[in-house]
């Protein structure tokens, strides 16, 4: 149960869906910090599996390894005061997550069956206690398709290249326009792929963030959830 004020409000499960740098995994974990909620990181999950595959030498192209090596895995999510930890066979992935490899990897490996039934079955069963926030691309409309609240993030491509290159710790490494050609393809690999495409869910709330700052994100989308637990179906 959350606690508001004197009001008692039931658990509801919260998706929030949306494309690549729109802020997603920041905002989610501080929407669960705030409703005293679980928060699971689903992009961390999908990286995870990425490192691991391409450490191994498994490319997105042996579906058959794929299929094998995931089938076999145990993914752990370790909830942390700053960052969500990821283990894969007891394995901390964290640390090598949000590479350059990874980022321009994770959407062909995202993209194979077998990995999102994999990870959306071990999803599906996170958030049957409810009380969850999850963030990814296909909550709403596949992983969870009956949470209550469900959130489509979303921002320009130019602003959210700038919010990846101001986390970026190495500058060097990456120039501002490539991560804007980077991210417009991730794009467009998200919205093509057969299984579940990025598509905005029809019951979702559509919150474009481009001239917002986090701390209005995040409060914007609690009190929609606490509006919604209350019983206000019709508050939009």
């Amino acid at each position: 149960m959350v606690r508001q004020g004197t009001h008692t409000l039931d658990k509801i499960n919260v998706a929030i869906d949306g494309p690549a740098g729109a802020g997603k995994s920041t905002v989610a974990r501080k929407v669960a910090q705030k409703l005293s909620y679980i928060y699971v990181d689903t992009g961390a999950m999908y990286r995870a599996v990425t490192w691991y595959l391409i450490r191994k030498g498994i490319k997105p192209e042996d579906h058959e390894d794929v299929l094998q090596t995931v089938r076999n895995m145990v993914i752990e999510l370790i909830p942390g005061q700053e960052v969500q930890k990821v283990l894969i066979n007891g394995e901390d992935a964290t640390p090598h997550i949000r590479t350059l490899q990874v980022s321009g990897m994770v959407s062909q490996y995202a993209r194979i069956e077998s990995v999102r039934t994999r990870l959306s079955q071990l999803q599906r069963e996170m958030a049957l206690v409810k009380g969850v926030v999850m963030d990814g691309r296909d909550i709403g409309t596949t992983v969870l398709p009956d949470a209550e609240v469900k959130i489509f993030m979303t921002a320009s491509v130019e602003e959210r290249a700038l919010r990846r290159y101001k986390e970026l710790k190495d500058k060097e490494q990456v120039s501002l326009e490539q991560l804007e050609n980077d991210i417009a393809q991730r794009d467009y690999l998200d919205q093509n792929r057969e299984i579940s495409p990025l598509r905005r869910a029809e019951d979702s709330l559509l919150l474009d963030t481009t001239s917002m700052d986090i701390d209005q994100v995040v409060e914007t989308i609690v009190s929609h959830c606490r509006s919604y637990a209350r019983g206000e179906r019709n508050h939009l």
